[in-house]
């Protein structure tokens, strides 16, 4: 087997599929990984050395040999494609690795192509599934373990599991539980897919639900309480939270102050309150002992629960409201 992946939750995958292969009746081994190259870290992203990649570092710190950790800047590349003809590869498992597969690449494994999907496909195919799937208020989500083809996410799906959704739940603890959940029917499924049997049970995917995760830009963590419900921020904050992390712009005039003073909070912990008509607040905040009641379009409240002040660490909202008594806050 090859595993593919990039980011921690992938890292998290292959840690999981490192351990079933080496556990004493294993039938597989993980003769290399792949994942995309190192990039620079820290302030300006400028190091002479760029780091790997949560996967590359697990899979050299698991014993992995550097020579089978490769890092092709595309998949397509002559010299990437002849290291895996090489290994004479049964099956390549994908888990979040980011980089497009080409059919050259496809035709290489006797068994296929098997990718992770932390969505119920084909809902949410593409870069961000999760973050979707929270973003639109979905009361369920799941894991899809399914072929890979050429068209992105498309292929015949092998297994699917369900996870309903509370309606608290945050994405990188999601994607991380999800992807735990995936590599345990991946390794549940593994005996049917070396005997040949999963690619006739695997089912193909209809298009009535279908549905695209677009890769989340920056700016969509900006939140505007005098257009957005109450509910859409709450899910917006679930959906970005590690990033990009959603922000807004309150207004706080200190007691005995004519100006009020504008501030960026970054907003880590919501809720919604229905709890009397947030249209009558005219803007003002409600300042309560654990949370700041924002006002919202539509006429519901939003609970800050937590925030993160300019320059200081998270702390839970009376921390923040102890800093600014006897201040007033407007939207």
């Amino acid at each position: 087997m090859v595993f593919l992946g990039t980011p921690e939750c992938a890292s998290e995958a292959l840690s999981r599929v490192l351990d079933a292969a080496e556990a004493e009746a294993a039938a597989f081994e993980v003769c290399a990984v792949v994942s995309q190259p190192g990039r620079p870290r820290g302030r300006g992203r400028k190091s002479d050395a760029p780091m790997p990649s949560p996967v590359a570092e697990l899979a050299m710190k698991r014993g992995i040999a550097e020579d089978r950790v490769l890092c092709p800047e595309k998949a397509n590349e002559e010299w990437f494609l002849d290291a895996l003809r090489a290994l004479d590869v049964d099956l390549m498992v994908t888990a979040a690795y980011g980089n497009f597969l080409p059919q050259k690449f496809l035709d290489i494994p006797r068994f296929g192509t098997l990718n992770i999907h932390p969505s119920l496909l084909p809902q949410w195919r593409g870069a961000a599934p999760v973050q979707r799937a929270l973003e639109s208020g979905q009361s369920e989500t799941g894991v899809s373990v399914a072929y890979t083809v050429l068209k992105m996410d498309a292929g015949p799906v092998l297994r699917q599991i369900t996870r309903p959704l509370k309606g608290d739940e945050k994405a990188p603890e999601l994607l991380s539980e999800l992807f735990d959940t995936g590599v345990k029917a991946l390794l549940e499924e593994l005996p049917s897919v070396f005997d040949g049997e999963a690619a006739k049970r695997a089912v193909p995917q209809g298009e009535a639900t279908l549905s695209h995760a677009a890769k989340v830009s920056p700016e969509e963590g900006d939140l505007n309480f005098a257009k957005l419900s109450a509910r859409e921020c709450h899910n917006k904050v679930r959906a970005f939270a590690g990033w990009p992390g959603t922000k807004a712009t309150i207004k706080i005039q200190a007691k005995g102050e004519d100006e009020a003073k504008e501030v960026v909070l970054k907003i880590i912990t919501t809720r919604v309150s229905t709890d009397g008509d947030a249209k009558a607040a005219n803007g003002e905040v409600q300042v309560t002992k654990n949370a700041l009641r924002v006002p919202c379009a539509g006429g519901e409240w939003l609970e800050l629960l937590e925030v993160q002040p300019p320059g200081k660490k998270v702390m839970p909202a009376n921390a923040f409201i102890n800093g600014i008594k006897g201040s007033k806050l407007y939207i």
